[in-house]
């Protein structure tokens, strides 16, 4: 599960698994499998990277000898996220 907020502030969380896809209209629009759309404060960006980051607590947790390797995954992430960001935010 990921914690996401609704427009009005509130918390809500959400089972990544369930989650068809997100889009930007512009608010974040999330359509479930079953048919419901969420709208919330997080950009997909965001989303997907929570969903990334959820997936890959629960890999750790079921393949321990895979946890380096995911956390090196996670990091390397991170990293490119701050140098997009600061790309951006120079322009």
């Amino acid at each position: 599960m990921i914690q996401l907020t609704r427009l009005n502030g509130s918390r809500l969380d959400v089972n990544c698994d369930l989650i068809k896809y997100a889009e930007a209209s512009p608010d974040t629009v999330l359509t479930l499998v079953t048919g419901e759309k969420l709208v919330v404060l997080e950009s997909c960006d965001e989303v997907s990277r929570q969903a990334l980051i959820y997936r890959a607590a629960i890999l750790r947790e079921a393949w321990p000898e895979a946890s380096p390797a995911l956390t090196a995954k996670a990091s390397f992430d991170a990293h490119r996220d701050a140098l997009d960001q600061a790309t951006e935010h120079s322009r």
